[in-house]
C-alpha cells in the first residue's frame, strides 16, 4: 500500500526565466560632417536601424556615438552612415 501526498501527480507550476538584452553604448569616428544638417541626416539614418535606441553626433569632434539594445551592428551601422553622405571610419 503506497501513499500518495497531496499533491502528487499534480502538474508544478513551470519556471519561466527572462534574459534582459545588455545595452551597448560605442562610438564611432565619421568623416565629413560639418553643420547642423550633418547632424540630422545621420541621426535620422543611424536611429531608424533596428535595436538602436539612440544616436548623439559630435560634428566638431567627428564621432557618432551609438546605444543598441545589444551588440551593436558595425556594418549597418557603417552602411546607414555611408547612405547618409558620411565616412565611418572605425570605433573611436
Amino acid at each position: 500500500m503506497s501513499r500518495r501526498t497531496p499533491d502528487a501527480g499534480r502538474p508544478t507550476a513551470a519556471t519561466t526565466t527572462t534574459y534582459a538584452a545588455t545595452a551597448a553604448t560605442t562610438t564611432y569616428a565619421v568623416s565629413g560632417m560639418s553643420c547642423g544638417h550633418c547632424r540630422t541626416a545621420v541621426t535620422e539614418a543611424v536611429g531608424a536601424l533596428d535595436d538602436v535606441t539612440s544616436v548623439d553626433v559630435d560634428v566638431p569632434g567627428g564621432q557618432v556615438t551609438v546605444t543598441t539594445g545589444g551588440a551593436p551592428d558595425d556594418t549597418a551601422i557603417a552602411a546607414a552612415i555611408d547612405d547618409a553622405g558620411y565616412t565611418l571610419t572605425g570605433r573611436a
